[in-house]
């Protein structure tokens, strides 16, 4: 198990991370969720080792990690980190790449080893390319293949599919963490992405300026955020007085979803006048005035701009 507690950490004067604290049991997938500048890159590079930890500690299976004073080559060995910057060999094939973290022992089977790895990202027909001549994205792929190639314990990914298309992003996703469970790696991933997080993790990060906003399931962290920062991360979020959704009279301010809110035939508290609608293939996203504020609901179908509407908590999740 892999145990993180972290009271402080700083570059020069400034506090880069303070007060985070996690635990990663064998296998798990753990995603680092928080804005640009909030120390995701930071504390990878801590829990790999490249960088000093003075005010806290880091654990792995009751081994105290020591970090970069106490190595000759900063880095753990039974971790792989694939940073933003790639660290791969542009003037030499995908194939010499992956081979450079292999034994060289066994050919025939460092030759399969580097077939399943070309299969796990889909690189196959680009075996024998140099990898100086890939775009950004199968760049990309190089480098999570060549982490792979020694089946880490721990494999630490930093925005790992923010180079790649669409198109393939969403199954190479799966591919790529599916192989991880199979193989019983743990893994943590710095990210923008909620739909990542949300589908592929069992415990969400989130961080606020350094600090742990929240830690739970992916369930736990979407049905329990409370601000507007919380929210943000999942799209589109309201922030509504309790008092207009319910019978209650109170000044607290809770958070509502567009697809928690759908068209009332009945007068209610919430009456919007619509502004614009977004196609977003299953449904239209609804950008509705309420009082000056501007309100987001999901509806099946669009709305004429400045068609007044009222609005109620959908029954349906």
């Amino acid at each position: 198990m892999l145990k993180v507690e972290i009271d402080s950490f700083a570059y020069s004067e400034k506090t880069i991370l303070k007060n985070v604290s996690f635990s990663l049991k064998p296998g798990e997938h753990l995603s680092i969720l928080g804005e640009s500048g909030c120390g995701k890159s930071t504390l990878l590079h801590l829990v790999y080792g490249l960088l000093h930890l003075e005010n806290g500690s880091i654990f792995y299976n009751e081994k105290k990690l020591l970090g970069p004073t106490k190595a000759l080559i900063p880095g753990e060995p039974f971790m792989k980190l694939v940073a933003q910057e790639f660290n791969i060999m542009p003037f030499t094939t995908v194939a010499e790449n992956l081979g450079s973290h292999l034994s060289g022992l066994d050919e025939e089977k460092d030759k399969k080893r580097i077939e399943q790895l070309l299969e796990v990202v889909e690189m196959e027909s680009f075996k024998n390319t140099l990898v100086k001549n890939l775009s950004g994205g199968q760049k990309q792929r190089v480098a999570l293949a060549k982490a792979l190639a020694n089946e880490p314990e721990i494999l630490l990914l930093d925005e790992p599919f923010s180079n790649i298309d669409v198109f393939r992003k969403n199954k190479l996703r799966r591919k790529i963490f599916n192989y991880l469970k199979e193989k019983n790696i743990s893994c943590i991933t710095a990210t923008h992405d909620n739909d990542e997080a949300l589908s592929f993790s069992d415990q969400i990060l989130m961080l606020k300026n350094g600090s742990k906003e929240m830690l739970g399931t992916p369930q736990f962290i979407y049905e329990n955020v409370s601000t507007e920062y919380q929210a943000g991360f999942f799209g589109e979020a309201n922030l509504l007085s309790k008092s207009l959704i319910s019978s209650e009279v109170s000044s607290e301010e809770i958070i509502i979803f567009p697809h928690q809110l759908k068209i009332s035939e009945e007068k209610t508290k919430l009456e919007v006048t619509v502004k614009k609608c977004y196609f977003k293939g299953s449904h239209y996203l609804i950008e509705a005035d309420f009082k000056g504020k501007i309100l987001f609901f999901n509806n099946a179908f669009p709305l004429k701009k400045d068609e007044p509407c009222y609005l109620k908590i959908s029954e349906t999740p």
